[in-house]
């Protein structure tokens, strides 16, 4: 179970609060901007000191290439690589050292070849969510024309696991989200760990997970 963030956090505790009681640890992909918000703070505390991984998701939440032509950069590798350090020295301030983060998630989960290279360069290891649920759609608000309530999204990870299964499964969605969006899946979360865990799965943190697959 993997959370991202940048400009919202009212998500924090309820999780927090959630995945203790559950008595199991997440991932957490924060921007440079989450880390440096004085109101966010405690919850970034809590989270370390509760043992759930913190990871970094570019300093600015920056786009890096256009969404119609994924192969057209809109940041420069200098652009890219200033603005992920940043990231990093943010997330020092909390003691977080980037020998103990080195799985980024890209910013908007958006990337192409040339950005899986240069994260590979500086010594880090692009992730992104498994495909195939809506989960990622908590942060969407009822003006859009992609608007997922909860009660769908929570429904089409149920079927999506009934039909294909969980194993090994990233599943994404975020540790915030714009106050017009009144119906926060986060409320969901109790409800669907349950789930999940009668149907046998475990839950762990995403350098977990992937030393488990050998990756």
């Amino acid at each position: 179970m993997v959370f991202t963030g940048d400009e919202f956090a009212d998500g924090a505790q309820p999780i927090i609060n959630t995945l203790q009681k559950a008595e199991i640890k997440a991932s957490f992909f924060l921007t440079g901007n989450f880390y440096a918000n004085p109101a966010f703070a405690p919850a970034i505390k809590k989270l370390k000191l509760q043992g759930h991984y913190l990871g970094a998701h570019s300093d600015k939440h920056l786009l890096y290439n256009d969404w119609q032509n994924r192969d057209s950069l809109l940041v420069t590798k200098e652009e890219f690589t200033k603005d992920l350090l940043a990231n990093y020295a943010k997330m020092k301030a909390f003691g977080i050292e980037k020998k103990e983060a080195l799985y980024f998630l890209p910013p908007y989960e958006w990337y192409n070849r040339a950005i899986a290279g240069w994260t590979d360069e500086m010594g880090l290891t692009l992730v992104n969510f498994t495909p195939g649920t809506l989960s990622h759609a908590d942060y969407t608000t009822p003006d859009a024309k992609n608007y997922r309530s909860s009660a769908v999204i929570f429904d089409n990870i149920i079927a999506y696991e009934n039909a294909n299964k969980m194993n090994g499964f990233i599943l994404l969605s975020h540790i915030g989200s714009n106050p017009q969006r009144t119906d926060k899946f986060y409320t969901y979360l109790p409800k669907l760990i349950t789930y999940l865990k009668n149907k046998g799965y475990r839950f762990v943190k995403i350098d977990e997970l992937l030393r488990e697959a050998g990756k």
